[in-house]
């Protein structure tokens, strides 16, 4: 039986696709730059830590255990603290955007505060519109407080207030810091743009110079056209991948617990569903403008949006968890956080590489299916 494949062939396409790379420099800015752009972006760009906010701060009492507390706050690294004299001052300031809060400190403070509850109230008023940042400021002045509490119990010679106390522990990010898993997350948003870029233009351009009849005209067959199409590309991917995972934990300091020959295999995985979009949307499209923009849509926004990469999927309604099953991004970005974060962990890299062989699958043989040997 005839091999559907003759490896003398395969290799004189690739070595032209090669050719064909390496004289185009779209490629090899869609390849090398890109990706590195977008990362810094995405690495710089996107941070759901948040520091140095900015509040008011109204003290309406001025005594020195007042002034003491005010000081514990324009000590915290969390806070930019704005003084005002009083609370219309600094609400005005809140509904102008230039604080993200404020702390009145009631003109009784200190009377309560020697009370034998030893507690006194504290108004603390954040902006809504950003529910984030009103719980971030709302939970460190409770922090504060309850520090400052527990400083003036000490310096006093007092029993500090019984109160639970509490040990965070951060298991696989101990520095709690949000970037630890944005980057890799965003390098999954970005394997998907380059690997459907890349592919989204080979075909069409075929076409769009005239070459594709000379190539429908010689013995090659449908399955080394394919793979002359993947293959090369493919290389530029995984060496994509490999710089983007290089620049995120040698110059970002992203820390790499994982095994890298198991990130080349999920990468591999990955790289084979995203080729195949793009290759899928070259051969039906046949033109390299439509064909790119259809890759960016079809693949940009769902691996944003619909991943959990920036949106936890749990969350969403449950027509759209669904969907989210068909995205590929969403088991990419499963399996290069566990990488990243937590290291070699089976059950969750086998499952995600079990789907993303499916949808690789899925698409690439779709590509095969709509690619026929005749010009209509």
């Amino acid at each position: 039986m005839k091999s559907p494949v003759s490896f003398r062939r395969l290799y004189a396409l690739c070595r032209k696709e090669t050719w064909q790379i390496l004289r185009d420099p779209s490629s090899n800015l869609i390849a090398f730059v890109l990706p590195v752009v977008m990362l810094f972006i995405f690495g710089y760009g996107i941070n759901l830590d948040s520091t140095a906010v900015n509040i008011g701060l109204v003290l309406e009492d001025a005594s020195p255990e007042a002034r003491h507390f005010a000081d514990n706050l324009y000590g915290s690294r969390y806070f930019v603290v704005h003084p005002a004299e009083t609370q219309a001052e600094i609400g005005q300031a809140l509904t102008e955007g230039r604080v993200r809060g404020f702390v009145v400190v009631p003109a009784d403070f200190a009377e309560k505060l020697e009370r034998p509850t030893g507690t006194a109230p504290l108004l603390v008023v954040t902006d809504g519109s950003e529910p984030n940042t009103a719980n971030f400021v709302q939970n460190y002045v409770t922090g504060a407080w309850n520090g400052w509490i527990q400083q003036r119990a000490g310096e006093r010679g007092e029993a500090p207030p019984p109160g639970i106390t509490i040990e965070p522990r951060f298991w696989f990010n101990p520095a709690a810091e949000s970037r630890n898993f944005l980057i890799p997350g965003s390098i999954t948003i970005i394997m998907t743009v380059i690997g459907a870029l890349l592919t989204s233009l080979v075909v069409a351009r075929e076409w769009e110079r005239g070459t594709m009849e000379a190539l429908l005209a010689s013995p090659v067959t449908r399955t080394e056209l394919l793979l002359s199409k993947l293959l090369p590309y493919y290389v530029l991917g995984i060496v994509s991948l490999f710089l983007c995972v290089g620049v995120a934990a040698l110059m970002m300091q992203v820390p790499f617990r994982g095994s890298l020959l198991i990130l080349w295999g999920i990468g591999s995985l990955f790289l084979a569903s995203s080729l195949g979009l793009g290759l899928l949307l070259s051969t039906v499209l046949r033109n390299q403008f439509v064909a790119a923009q259809a890759a960016l849509n079809a693949a940009f926004l769902p691996a944003l949006m619909l991943s959990g990469f920036l949106f936890e999927i749990r969350s969403m309604p449950a027509v759209i968890q669904a969907a989210t099953y068909l995205i590929p991004a969403r088991y990419f970005v499963t399996a290069i956080q566990t990488l990243f974060q937590a290291g070699n962990v089976p059950p969750i890299l086998l499952h995600s590489g079990l789907f993303l062989v499916a949808a690789g699958s899925f698409f690439i043989g779709l590509t095969a299916l709509k690619t026929r040997r005749r010009l209509e």
